[in-house]
């Protein structure tokens, strides 16, 4: 039974152990290669995404106009200028979520508080950045 406990606390210790050691350089920097590539896919996803819902948004307002129906046209164009607006908020929140993911794997570089520290700052720039993007919203 002592054996039994004896090894799952050096099991435990060890785990604990690894949690604080800093990364290599050369892990670091595949690392933040990797996040820099994700971030770029998300990113262009968001102007994707946002680009072809403009494009729906935009046909809306060209139908209503086609069909000479002012209250429809003010209507569409007001969704339109919405649906612009989320796709602006969605893109800048991307953008922020990459820029976090490359300053996290940064931070690995980094040992114990100043780690600690760093991840702390990321995660408030990211957090600013989204509120940032709701406010332009």
């Amino acid at each position: 039974m002592n054996l039994k406990t004896l090894c799952a606390l050096a099991a435990a210790a060890f785990a604990l152990t690894a949690c604080n050691k800093s990364e290599t350089p050369a892990e670091i920097q595949q690392d933040v290669a990797k996040a820099e590539a994700e971030g770029q896919r998300d990113v262009a996803d968001a102007r994707s995404d946002a680009k072809e819902a403009t494009a729906d948004a935009d046909k809306d307002v060209a139908d209503a106009v086609a069909d000479r129906d002012a209250d429809d046209v003010a209507e569409q164009a007001h969704d339109a200028n919405e649906t612009a607006d989320r796709g602006n908020s969605k893109i800048m929140i991307a953008q922020a979520e990459a820029t976090h993911k490359v300053a996290v794997e940064k931070c690995e570089a980094l040992t114990d508080a100043a780690r600690t520290q760093c991840k702390d700052d990321a995660d408030e720039t990211l957090d600013q950045a989204k509120e940032a993007a709701k406010t332009n919203r």
